[in-house]
């Protein structure tokens, strides 16, 4: 008579070892509780401000938990303000050609005018006197050839200024004419655009006080022709004409006039306008080539 076999009993499995616990990482207390803002405060030794304003944090995060809300936020600005309306490439299936991406470089190239601009216009100043009155003091112009003569590196320094304005008033111009024919002037950057259309103005008046600067026969026509188109204004032409040059004819006010603006009041709106200008860009971001 067969033995009976008792079946061998399977070994118990054995339970894998568990991973020590990582310490929580900076970037992710916020979801551990309020004891791992405690205990990060502790680690890095922190202040008592320092301390009070990571509690608050911790508050906030265990009763609203705003940095989801901060983080939810932020996605929703970065894809509602980085769509842009379809541009000409896009609505006709045009091929994307390589000589049309250097045209985003051209309001950067006008702020780095503008620094030239600034440093070049520091040191003409330096030698510049804003003193004219017609058919007896030159001294404008007096000062000006002896920046052209006398002063050392003078006439590069001038021309220097002379061109970097050129160069100024075309960048801004056919960034404006960039922007216009690709469409991203539209929502949600009208606001911008309107800064843009500010800046542009206020670049062609910049270049045109400094035209007058000099004083010479070119000078004194351009402000003739300038006192004329603000003297036409109905109503205010009289007032605008005044206000701007000093008078309805040219005399002793015009360069002094011109000179304080030139120097003291639209570097400084010109600086400010542009500055927000590309703060709105930061925010919004670039209306990249399609």
């Amino acid at each position: 008579m067969a033995e009976a076999t008792s079946p061998t009993p399977t070994p118990a499995p054995v339970p894998a070892p568990t991973p020590a616990a990582l310490p929580p990482e900076p970037a992710r207390v916020h979801k551990q509780g309020k004891r791992a803002y405690e205990q990060l405060a502790k680690e890095k030794r922190l202040g008592l401000a320092a301390r009070i304003y990571l509690m608050t944090l911790a508050y906030l995060d265990d009763s609203i938990r705003i940095r989801n809300h901060i983080e939810a936020a932020k996605v929703a600005s970065l894809s509602i303000n980085r769509q842009l309306p379809r541009s000409h490439t896009e609505r006709y299936k045009l091929r994307t050609i390589w000589y049309w991406y250097p045209l985003y470089c051209l309001g950067g190239l006008a702020f780095i005018s503008f620094i030239i601009l600034t440093i070049s216009g520091v040191v003409l100043a330096l030698y510049y006197i804003p003193h004219y009155e017609p058919q007896e003091v030159y001294a404008a112009r007096d000062s000006v050839n002896l920046i052209m003569t006398k002063v050392t590196l003078g006439y590069v320094l001038r021309g220097v200024h002379h061109w970097g304005a050129h160069l100024m008033v075309a960048c801004v111009f056919l960034h404006m004419m960039r922007v216009y024919f690709v469409g991203a002037y539209k929502k949600p950057r009208e606001l911008n655009w309107v800064l843009g259309v500010a800046l542009i103005g206020i670049t062609f008046f910049f270049a045109y006080s400094g035209y007058l600067l000099p004083a010479d026969q070119l000078a004194i026509a351009a402000a003739t022709i300038g006192q004329n188109m603000f003297g036409s204004v109905p109503g205010l032409g009289d007032y605008l004409a005044r206000l701007m040059f000093g008078g309805i004819n040219i005399n002793a006010n015009l360069i002094p006039r011109m000179y304080v603006l030139h120097v003291w009041v639209l570097p400084f709106v010109l600086f400010g306008l542009m500055v927000l200008h590309m703060f709105i860009v930061w925010l919004q971001g670039m209306a990249e080539p399609h």
